[in-house]
């Protein structure tokens, strides 16, 4: 009887065997079943990345913009040239912005090499204080294009400019010739930065070349420069009360020209007039205010500047050997070659000024190709 029991409990327990093994078996199977999406998916995976080696390696670059400082409206159209540039070549802009503080600039440069950018431009940088950045990019093989920064001793570095000579010369000539080549002035001026540097040296022979203009007065200060001019115009406008005293204000940078010219304005000091440098849509309406004291500028177009930096810079990334110095020549701009009867921006201002505008500089026929492409 017990030997019977025993028979028929193996039995039981086999087929209970059986049961389980067959269970995980369509276990198995009903999780196998899953796995042939992935392996679908792994190939569609393989397929996108074929095609995405096949498109335009120059798109989907990752571009850094360290600035000195960003101050104004001429920056900010600067700023809007290089981001729509990039944009239209279908890469991407991080702007690091260093609010006029080299050791933070030097960090924000620090910062995008370690990040690992594409490329990287630079705005109104220092040699001395960038030194080992720029360095440190070399040895990542991050292309550089710098502008208004004077690092032409760096090799492999190309360097955007204004003709900063030129764009004192044009402002500083007509100041003289509305002068009738003698009266006091006041300069607004800052050092430490290459543009101003190089304005100065023609400032210099201006005043050599003009013995009977004098200076009066100077000043200038980066870190706030529109609020700064104006508080101290007001206190050279207190020193020299008397219509006559101040014939004109020559101002190398627009933030300082519309620092003074508001501070001239407010006085009712009608006859003092103002002559700067750099122009944005801000600044030219001010300058087409009658009543305004600002009446000329010398300048290239802000936008433009990004759009020609930005360029050279993909120039580089496509492998090619670009200039180490390119220079952007500027253009005059007096208030009795604009409209009277409305008031227009720098987009409409090549419609009234020679030269004014879009650049082709620096463009290829496959960049071109590259904006078409992007724009598909």
């Amino acid at each position: 009887m017990k030997k019977r029991n025993f028979k028929g409990a193996l039995l039981a327990l086999t087929l209970v065997l059986v049961l389980v093994l067959a269970a995980c078996g369509n276990k198995e199977k009903n999780n196998a079943s899953p796995s042939a999406p992935a392996s679908g998916s792994a190939s569609a995976s393989s397929e996108a990345s074929a095609n995405a080696s096949s498109e335009n390696p120059l798109k989907g670059k990752k571009i850094a913009l360290v600035m000195r400082f960003n101050t104004g409206t001429f920056s900010a159209q600067y700023v809007d040239g290089v981001t729509k540039q990039v944009t239209k070549y279908g890469g991407t802009v991080k702007v690091f912005a260093s609010e006029n503080d080299l050791a933070k600039m030097t960090a924000n440069l620090d910062s995008a090499v370690n990040q690992k950018f594409d490329g990287i431009l630079i705005d109104h940088g220092d040699a001395a204080a960038l030194t080992n950045g720029l360095n440190k990019a070399k040895e990542a093989g991050i292309p550089i294009v710098a502008f208004d920064s004077g690092l032409q001793a760096f090799e492999g570095i190309t360097n955007l400019a204004q003709n900063d000579q030129q764009l004192a010369e044009f402002t500083l000539e007509k100041l003289a010739e509305e002068a009738g080549g003698k009266g006091n002035i006041v300069k607004v001026w800052v050092a430490g930065f290459p543009p101003m540097e190089s304005r100065e040296i023609s400032y210099r022979s201006f005043i050599g070349k003009y013995p009977e203009i004098k200076e009066i007065a100077q000043f200038g200060d980066a870190s706030n420069p529109q609020l700064d001019s104006q508080t101290r115009m007001e206190a050279v406008l207190k020193q020299y009360p008397n219509k006559g005293d101040i014939t004109a204000v020559w101002a190398a940078w627009d933030e300082f020209a519309k620092g003074a010219a508001n501070a001239i304005k407010q006085a009712g000091r009608d006859e003092i007039k103002v002559y700067g440098i750099d122009l944005s849509d801000e600044d030219l309406k001010m300058i087409q205010d009658p009543t305004s004291p600002w009446v000329a500028s010398a300048a290239v177009d802000p936008t433009s500047i990004g759009t020609v930096q930005v360029r050279y810079l993909y120039q580089k990334l496509h492998g090619d050997t670009t200039d180490p110095v390119v220079q952007l020549e500027p253009v005059f701009v007096h208030r009795s070659a604009l409209p009277t009867d409305k008031i227009i921006t720098t987009a409409e201002l090549s419609e009234y000024v020679k030269g004014w505008g879009s650049s082709d500089l620096g463009n290829t026929d496959y960049l071109k190709e590259l904006e078409l492409s992007a724009a598909h």
